[in-house]
């Protein structure tokens, strides 16, 4: 009898909950029941906890760089808190070996840290931008959590959420590369650089070179890494700089590979002719990580970083005027702003960095690069020297300080023909890249090392009896010189114009045309 009563009293109460509420629709104005509402809200939350709040923005909005946090927070949610989540967002980077979880937006999740419950939600606002550019996506992590446990949340979830998922990426690093984007009026500001993954395999113990400075390098570079309290002591940034110099097919590209192999190290190629103001070259160097290499490849070609004093003997000022960038167009970065880019100010608000530029032309770079604290070591690679071509035949024919490895193969013709190709390789005259001998040994299909050296030894003499002769008491730059002669004319090469002063030259037109 008693369930009964109870059944009828919850229909009763049913009833009049229906009553009033139809009531309250029909009789109450809009602006009552909108107090109303205000009310019984007010009184269910004064029963409830009252519950703190973090928003977590995907970029910063002052700088416009990434939020590391973001990051952190969203690799961490992917790997303790999505397993029992309803949905999740799956993305599988190239050459992977796992994909990756996340938060959708709209979605939520759970987590539970010393026994206090919190909430995570993904979120997604547009955020307009002035100035006639598009609206841009702002993806946020929202954490809710009780709010008499904001100081364990703030003092102890935090950084526990950052270091476990700095655990996360040491044990899976993935090493990237990354190219700077075309910027564009509509490209959204935080995503300035798009990345792949790097897997090349240079290494130092393949890098064809003189031993003597690949020990030199690599003790540079260590000692580097390990001199934080060094470079913090002397109140100077945690950063160095090198200029990998010499004619192409050296190897200042593989250097680079095997400095990020060696360190483990992602690396920034930068694309100077893609960047359009000097403000907008401070953003990409702020959204740079730690422990990353900047890289600026032919540095020569990407911009007039020429030396000024030239520029002004020979009548120009050297500094672009704003009718030269207006004639050049997409030239607007300056001088001035890549030497701030290398040791400005904002230079140390990334990190431990290292700051690479190649060129095979040192001598049309400016003075101010080149100084020490914006070029810390000067690095020349040259033609292919007898050490290196013995790396380079290890590499690729498998020839070790043992002998031949190959059985058909006799191992006084090898060693023969080995002692020929670095006799013709000390040579002056016998000038070849590292890339050059590579090239010879690809061709080789296997079935013996002679085979391949015989090759190269050829082509050494080829070289060896194409080169000019050098006259008795000719230096190497008089033979070098680039002249041709035509009737009533001189053409004369880019460098050497450089070198000859106005009266010299005006010397030479009168006894030619006398001629």
């Amino acid at each position: 009898m008693d369930v009964v009563l109870d059944w009828r009293s919850l229909g009763s109460l049913i009833a009049t909950v229906v009553v009033f509420r139809t009531a309250v629709r029909d009789f109450l104005p809009p602006q009552a029941e909108m107090y109303l509402r205000r009310f019984l809200a007010w009184v269910a939350a004064a029963f409830r906890e009252p519950k703190g709040t973090i928003l977590i923005d995907e970029a910063d909005g002052t700088s416009g760089g990434p939020n590391d946090l973001y990051d952190a927070a969203q690799l961490y949610l992917g790997t303790r808190c999505l397993a029992t989540a309803p949905t999740v967002r799956l993305y599988k980077p190239l050459q992977a070996q796992r994909p990756v979880a996340s938060l959708p937006d709209s979605h939520d999740t759970h987590d539970t840290f010393r026994g206090v419950r919190v909430r995570w939600t993904s979120t997604a606002r547009t955020v307009e931008r002035g100035g006639g550019f598009s609206p841009l996506d702002q993806r946020s992590l929202e954490l809710q959590f009780p709010r008499q446990h904001r100081d364990l949340i703030h003092s102890h979830y935090i950084p526990h959420l950052v270091d476990e998922a700095t655990k996360m990426r040491l044990r899976s690093r993935e090493r990237r590369l990354y190219t700077n984007r075309a910027a564009g009026p509509c490209d959204d500001y935080h995503r300035l650089w798009t990345s792949h993954a790097f897997s090349h395999p240079s290494t130092f113990d393949t890098f064809a070179i003189d031993p003597a400075l690949r020990e030199e390098i690599r003790a540079d570079l260590l000692g580097f890494t390990a001199s934080w309290e060094r470079y913090a002591r002397a109140g100077r940034t945690w950063k160095r700089g090198y200029l990998l110099h010499g004619p192409p097919g050296t190897g200042k590209t593989s250097l680079v590979a095997a400095i990020a192999n060696l360190l483990e190290f992602d690396v920034y190629d930068l694309e100077l002719t893609t960047v359009p103001t000097n403000s907008h070259l401070r953003r990409l160097l702020v959204s740079t990580t730690p422990k990353s290499v900047v890289v600026v490849e032919d540095i020569d070609c990407s911009l007039d970083l020429s030396d000024r004093d030239n520029n002004s003997k020979g009548g120009g000022t050297g500094i672009a005027t704003d009718e030269d960038v207006a004639v050049m167009g997409r030239e607007s970065i300056s001088l001035s702003g890549v030497l701030n880019f290398v040791d400005g100010l904002w230079s140390s608000c990334v990190g431990e960095r290292l700051m690479v530029f190649t060129t095979n032309h040192p001598e049309r770079l400016d003075p101010a690069l080149l100084r020490a604290g914006r070029m810390d070591r000067k690095i020349e690679l040259g033609y292919c020297t007898p050490p290196a071509f013995r790396v380079l035949a290890r590499n690729y024919l498998g020839l070790g300080d043992e002998g031949c490895q190959d059985a058909g193969d006799d191992p006084n013709t090898v060693n023969s023909l080995m002692a020929e190709a670095e006799d013709l390789l000390a040579a002056a005259e016998v000038r070849i890249t590292p890339a050059d001998v590579a090239e010879v040994f690809m061709g080789w299909d296997g079935t013996g090392a002679a085979a391949a050296l015989k090759k190269l030894v050829d082509e050494l003499r080829r070289r060896r009896d194409a080169a000019p002769a050098t006259p008795p008491g000719a230096s190497t730059a008089d033979t070098a010189t680039d002249i041709h002669l035509a009737p009533f004319s001189l053409t004369v090469s880019m460098p050497v114009c450089k070198l000859v002063s106005p009266a010299v030259s005006v010397n030479i037109l009168v006894v030619l045309y006398a001629f």
